[in-house]
């Protein structure tokens, strides 16, 4: 019996066989690696024309004059600006300048990340050229269905104001934004809208690290 299972082991083990496996799981690795770039390929530029689309909304959606604002190429980001940003609880990606239909500086249009409940909150909040806040939009997120994206969606909190439209008028003269203080949450909503008032914060603090 012994032996029975010794020669059963030598045959499973052939190298032949292993050889065979190997090139067989090479070649169908090789086959799925192809095919997923293939797929990449096919839908990177797509999703990037998407992105840039939701980009360019959400742009004009946080200017006060958005018929009348152009904006600008996209401004060299210094490390204080960076760095206030980060201390503020978001990332800095970009920031554009905005002007009105005379040429006259209106602002800034500045794209932040910060963390949600469910992973990051991409928007574009709007500040005037005296510090205030013109808007907020979101671009990119992936909150809770029904829950944090009530914030996304600018649902209105307890008092009847958006979620989002709260933070028009809030500048540094305000202090540091915090929900509960001078900042509202949506009911469940919770960390969805602390997200989104740490890129506000960010925000704010980009821009006046500019000096």
């Amino acid at each position: 019996m012994s032996n029975e299972v010794k020669t059963k082991e030598k045959i499973d083990m052939d190298p032949k066989y292993i050889v065979k496996l190997t090139v067989t799981l090479l070649g169908t690795c090789l086959i799925v690696a192809l095919l997923l770039g293939l797929v990449n390929g096919v839908t990177a530029g797509p999703i990037a024309e998407i992105n840039q689309q939701k980009t360019e909304a959400a742009m004009l959606a946080v200017v006060s004059d958005p018929d009348n604002t152009t904006f600008s190429d996209a401004l060299e980001l210094s490390g204080d600006m960076t760095a206030a940003a980060t201390a503020a609880g978001g990332t800095l990606n970009v920031m554009l300048e905005t002007e009105v239909q005379n040429g006259e500086a209106a602002g800034y249009a500045v794209k932040v990340t910060a963390s949600g409940s469910q992973g990051s909150i991409e928007m574009m909040v709007g500040v005037d050229a005296e510090g205030a806040v013109t808007g907020v939009s979101v671009v990119n997120q992936s909150e809770t269905s029904g829950i944090g994206t009530k914030v996304v969606g600018n649902e209105p909190t307890a008092s009847g104001v958006g979620v989002l439209d709260q933070f028009i008028g809030k500048s540094a003269a305000d202090g540091t934004l915090t929900v509960g203080t001078n900042v509202d949450a949506i009911t469940g909503a919770t960390v969805s809208t602390k997200g989104v008032t740490a890129g506000v914060n960010a925000a704010l603090a980009a821009v006046a690290a500019m000096g």
